[in-house]
């Protein structure tokens, strides 16, 4: 179902309309749609400032880090690969 509605667009953004339609020979009001739905498909990217204050959050986060030395990572990491290979027991059934 298509409904009719009426705009008012500055001239500069009429003739991109325009040229578009023609360049792709495309309807202006198909061009319009496809427009819309691109920039309905962003609407979940996140703006500068977004993306800038997530990055600061990430950056805060890595500074307050606990870093352990690299033998207890390692040892830890192996412990977890040989359990997953002998598989998973609870304690009580050892």
């Amino acid at each position: 179902m298509a409904s009719k509605v009426t705009f008012t667009l500055d001239d500069e953004t009429v003739l991109s309309i325009r040229r578009l339609a023609e360049r792709a020979r495309k309807p202006r009001s198909l061009i319009v749609r496809e427009a819309v739905a691109c920039y309905a498909g962003r609407e979940d990217l996140l703006s500068e400032d977004e993306r800038q204050q997530t990055m600061a959050v990430l950056r805060d986060l890595g500074e307050k880090l606990p870093t352990r030395p690299r033998e207890d990572v390692a040892r830890e990491l192996s412990e977890l690969r040989e359990s997953r290979q002998t598989g998973w027991q609870r304690p009580s059934e050892q």
